[in-house]
């Protein structure tokens, strides 16, 4: 098959110039392959539909809280939401927490979820194997049985195809196995095994929130029109309910499932994704430039040409074929930096971000890719065409034509810099205001001390027999008495969860007075009802040694010690912020608080000391309110055995393992030091840090080849009006000066521009700063200090080669 004409010239164009055509493929490739990477991110976490019969219909609904934000629903909303609503077809809830599964071949520790019995017709999805829940399993005191997923019926169970000889002991029920889902389903995420919700009663309070909640949309009907129906049905609960406080809901709404999904991330990605794009206009301009400059030395031809018959039409055909074989040339070696930026950022990005698993290198990002490079050659073309049409063609062939067109030309130039530079600004200040936001956040004191400590996750199989929870206290001291016995081991405490790893239960405390704790849960939400003095903080039952194991300092009063025994009166540390806020100007020491609507134990706490804050949800997340009450008298079966060390942690994290295994071979853990847990929640920031610092630090670079290219293009355009003015007297000074003081004017203009953008822009950037304002001076003021430090150094080379310029030389070019 013969090559066509066109696309023979432009293959030739660009082998005769290679330094220009390498440069301008390697320019472009890496913008596009940057591009088309931070897209595949965005297309597999925002963009791609989720994977169930039309997704689009798929709902989450929420409850709106008092502070305007989002929460999980009580029992009694989601029934009234799912009876009385007349938008969807059907509407379940579910909730996820990670438990100990023993019936496999070894114990796991698993994600499950308990989902109602509407769970699978909402997502229109149904076990491959076997079957999903029957009205009979999903009510109270129905024989227990569970559907797991693909990966842990082949990982755990051995693929076995007989799931009526499987049985998984969760917590303190015996599962039936009777369905495995597809292989890849798995929602909630990281769930490998689906229980039914109904077989625990509901609770029976609107101020317990335990489920979320997702529905599928009747034909015809539009998620505002679902959502204002849910918010009338909210509001109409709130207006007759009894129960009062801030922990009842204000309203509800309704918001697409991949939307509630992806929310969190949602605006940080796209920040990513038009900073992607902004590199690639630096690219664009880039090789706009070099381009520029390679028709202004083809005018002569492109005369020749004209006068030969050749129509406007046709040349710019011809400019439009050249960059279309330069982008396609980028576009391959752009797929292979695709490939490696996926792979990067997929080892870069945090854990916690939505959908990873979506994000692939597939066909609708190489269309992307492709579209995005035939577009810009497309623009390219036509950008060149435009400028090399303006000439008439009979001056090129008119001597001294040259200069005229390079005067031109470095208008053009001088534009495309100037455009590349207000990019740069733009970009260079979001990286900069990001990164003084995570020094911020490294300034914070977190409250707690991280070195040589490791943190063990247990979930010990939960059981409502009161025994079971009685033999957890020697269970407890028995288990940190071993690990104490271990060589280089200082400490060894426990704790609800740590600092910095997703926080901890909270709900609202009521101030009592001694011996007036009520004597049942009823008596207790009535009173809750009637408008007893309360307060609101977070829930987490600490070993004795767990503040001196962490460093937390204590303010005032005492910590538990060995006066709080079993049957003891119970007693409460809390933190700063509580008795600030709570008891502002009084001392809560002594005072007397019911907290047994978190636990189920009704028995009075008085509070015996106040310990320093620390920071549970992340260091960028205020403190907050926290009531520490004694493991050993009300102990947990989901806890975090903390072991401190000054040694080397891993002789000591074997150590550890071996000795539960021993006590407790059904109760895997999970271990983890606190270094990684302090890294892991700075994961988010260090991401967004790294790809725009990244994007700016290449835009930059971009630039400063576009200005010294520009300034070197100038210099040997203008050889004799420099020859000229040193004949006419000029100094070697007085050149150099004029080339780096229009080369200073350029970059200048360049700075106005994104300054007045960046002033624009960064306010999108003003939720993912912490400490600094988005319109912070010191930031800008070192930015445009670093440009122009930059451009100077980008004119010196150009400047001091038009120094070099003998006036004799230059004169005798004409």
């Amino acid at each position: 098959m013969a090559i066509p004409a066109a696309l023979r010239h432009a293959i030739r164009v660009h082998t005769k110039n290679p330094g220009t055509t390498t440069i301008a493929v390697l320019t472009l490739a890496l913008a596009i392959g940057a591009t088309t990477a931070i897209f595949s991110v965005v297309y597999g976490v925002l963009l791609r539909p989720l994977p169930y019969p039309d997704p689009d219909r798929l709902m989450a609904i929420w409850e709106i809280n008092h502070r305007g934000t989002y929460s999980r629903l009580a029992d009694p909303n989601f029934a009234d939401f799912r009876d009385r609503s007349r938008s969807f077809s059907s509407i379940a809830k579910f909730t996820s927490y990670i438990t100990s599964i023993v019936g496999g071949p070894e114990p796991t520790r698993t994600t499950i979820a308990a989902v109602s019995k509407e769970f699978f017709t909402v997502l229109a999805v149904q076990p491959s194997i076997g079957r999903s829940f029957t009205p009979d399993d999903a009510r109270v005191g129905a024989d227990p049985v569970a559907i797991v997923s693909h990966r842990y019926w082949v990982q755990s169970m051995g693929s076995t195809s007989t799931l009526t000889n499987v049985h998984l002991r969760v917590e303190d029920r015996l599962y039936s196995v009777v369905g495995v889902m597809p292989a890849g389903f798995q929602f909630p995420a990281n769930v490998d095994l689906w229980m039914p919700a109904e077989l625990d009663p509901e609770h029976t309070s609107r101020t317990s929130h335990n489920y979320q909640a997702i529905g599928r949309l009747r034909d015809n009907i539009t998620a505002a029109r679902a959502s204002a129906e849910i918010s009338g049905l909210a509001r109409a609960i709130v207006r007759s309910s009894p129960e009062q406080g801030e922990y009842l809901m204000v309203d509800a709404t309704v918001v697409a499932l991949r939307t509630s999904l992806t929310g969190r991330v949602g605006s940080t990605l796209y920040v990513m994704l038009g900073a992607v794009f902004f590199l690639l206009l630096v690219a664009c301009a880039n090789v706009t430039n070099l381009l520029l400059a390679q028709a202004a030395a083809r005018q002569r031809e492109l005369a020749i040409r004209h006068a030969l018959g050749a129509g406007s039409r046709r040349l710019a055909g011809q400019f439009v074929m050249e960059a279309l074989v330069l982008l396609m040339t980028s576009y391959a070696a752009g797929l292979l930096i695709a490939w490696l930026g996926v792979n990067a950022l997929l080892s870069l990005a945090p854990a916690n971000l939505p959908r990873l698993d979506d994000v692939s290198m597939n066909g609708a990002v190489l269309v992307f890719g492709m579209g995005l490079s035939a577009v810009t050659a497309l623009v390219l073309g036509l950008v060149i065409a435009a400028r090399a049409a303006r000439r008439d063609p009979r001056e090129a062939l008119v001597d001294g034509a040259r200069t005229q067109t390079g005067a031109s030309g470095q208008r053009i130039g001088r534009i495309l810099v100037t455009a590349q530079i207000a990019i740069t600004v733009v970009l260079l200040i979001g990286a900069a205001l990001l990164a003084r936001s995570l020094m911020r956040v490294l300034s914070v004191d977190p409250g707690f001390r991280t070195d040589g400590i490791v943190a063990m996750d247990l979930a010990v199989p939960y059981s409502e027999d009161p025994m079971a929870k009685a033999r957890l206290v020697p269970f407890y001291a028995d288990l940190f008495d071993r690990l104490r016995a271990i060589p280089g081991v200082e400490q060894v405490a426990a704790a609800r969860a740590v600092p910095l790893d997703g926080g901890l239960p909270d709900g609202q405390f009521m101030i009592i007075a001694p011996r007036d704790a009520p004597k049942s849960m009823q008596e207790l939400v009535s009173r809750f009802r009637s408008g007893a003095p309360v307060g609101t903080a977070d829930y987490s039952a600490v070993s004795p040694a767990y503040f001196q194991a962490l460093g937390i300092p204590l303010l005032r009063g005492r910590l538990f010690d060995q006066r709080d025994g079993t049957s003891a009166p119970h007693v409460a540390v809390i933190s700063e912020s509580l008795a600030r806020s709570r008891w502002a100007g009084a001392d809560p020491i002594g005072a007397t608080i019911e907290f047994g609507n978190m636990d189920g134990d009704l028995r009075p706490i008085t509070i015996v000391g106040i310990v320093g804050d620390t920071r549970m949800y992340g260091l960028d997340r205020p403190a907050r309110s926290t009531i520490y009450v004694n493991l050993a008298q009300r102990p947990s079966f989901t806890t975090t055995v903390v072991v401190r060390s000054a040694g080397d942690l891993q002789p000591v994290v074997a150590a550890a393992r071996r000795t539960l295994r021993e006590m407790a071979p059904d109760v895997p853990p999970r271990t983890r030091t606190f270094e990684q847990i302090y890294a892991a929640s700075l994961g988010e920031r260090h991401f967004n840090l790294t790809l725009v610092a990244s994007f700016a630090a290449t835009a930059l670079l971009l630039a400063v080849a576009g200005i010294y290219g520009v300034m070197s293009y100038t210099v040997a355009q203008r050889r004799r009006e420099i020859g000229v003015r040193v004949a006419l007297g000029a100094t070697r000074g007085q050149v150099f000066r004029i080339v780096v003081g229009e080369g200073l004017i350029t970059t200048s203009m360049g700075v106005l521009v994104g300054v007045l953008g960046a002033l624009g822009l960064t306010r999108t950037v003003a939720g993912l700063l912490f400490g600094v304002t988005p319109t912070d001076p010191l930031t800008f003021i070192s930015v445009i200090g670093t440009l122009a430090v930059v451009a100077l150094l980008a004119c010196y080379i150009p400047a001091r080669r038009a120094m070099t310029v003998e006036p004799i030389e230059a004169l005798r070019e004409t």
